[in-house]
């Protein structure tokens, strides 16, 4: 199948990409900087994209958990019918009633589907928001004691790529989670003791959070997503391990210390000073 990737930049997108390219699949980038671009914001970029498709990885920008995402999707699934796509595959997140929204419209969608439901991404203590905060060795963040079984962004690159090219992923829905369930704090003191630096952090209210954000003239909107993550998503629903990449993969989750391990190596935590 000729594959569509969108966010084929982004945490999980570009591994899905890479994957499909060393399987020598057909797959078309999906991106604002594109040679066909394809911007959520512009539908009108969507059927050039979409032309001669037969499988589209689908990841939303900022977050399925926006207000109105499902109806970007509704939209989109709609755009993918009429062009002939076969089979969508969704990236989704856990405990976003938005998010499950747009499983629904996808699963009404008249295509073929799975569902990647992930819980929240090891990578962004590597590649995101708490990066700076790491390698500055100090930060804050509005939680507390919440367990979280952070999942490798490979680990669900691989889900993704199963679902795309291979029989029996139809109708699924793999809810995708780390082996260990721990808190941003265990988390951070696993990367302080890989790197033997001290990095503290500071547990502060959402409202402070935000405020703080804004100082360092984080946008709005981003602001906004992450109040909603941290204070309702991580209000101890999601503290539970799901098999999501058991059930797709027949393998274990990688674990939150083996990407540490390999994060470290790879320098992304060196300290600039």
């Amino acid at each position: 199948m000729k594959t569509l990737v969108l966010g084929a930049t982004g945490k999980t997108g570009r591994k899905v990409a890479k994957r499909l390219q060393q399987l020598d699949a057909d797959i078309r980038i999906g991106s604002r900087t594109a040679s066909l671009p394809f911007d959520w914001e512009n539908n009108a970029t969507w059927p050039a994209a979409l032309e001669g498709i037969e499988a589209v990885y689908i990841t939303f920008q900022p977050d399925l958990g926006i207000p109105g995402a499902s109806t970007i999707i509704e939209d989109f699934c709609k755009a993918a019918l009429q062009a002939g796509v076969k089979k969508l595959v969704l990236l989704s997140g856990r405990g976003e009633e938005e998010a499950q929204a747009s499983e629904q419209v996808v699963m009404r969608s008249g295509l073929e589907w799975t569902i990647v439901r992930a819980s929240w991404f090891s990578q962004n203590f590597s590649e995101s928001f708490i990066l700076d905060s790491v390698l500055a060795g100090h930060g804050v963040l509005p939680v507390g004691e919440v367990l979280e079984p952070f999942i490798d962004t490979d680990d669900i690159a691989d889900v993704a790529v199963a679902a795309l090219t291979e029989d029996g992923h139809a109708g699924k829905v793999y809810e995708v989670t780390g082996p260990r369930l721990l808190t941003f704090l265990q988390a951070v003191k696993e990367i302080s003791d890989e790197i033997g630096r001290e990095i503290t952090f500071h547990e502060v209210t959402v409202d402070e959070y935000a405020a703080i954000l804004a100082e360092y003239q984080v946008p709005d909107g981003f602001i906004e997503l992450l109040k909603y993550l941290f204070s309702e998503v991580l209000d101890g629903r999601n503290a539970y391990l799901s098999h999501g990449v058991e059930e797709a993969l027949g393998r274990k989750p990688k674990d939150f210390s083996a990407y540490v391990k390999e994060t470290a190596a790879s320098g992304a935590w060196d300290n600039a000073d």
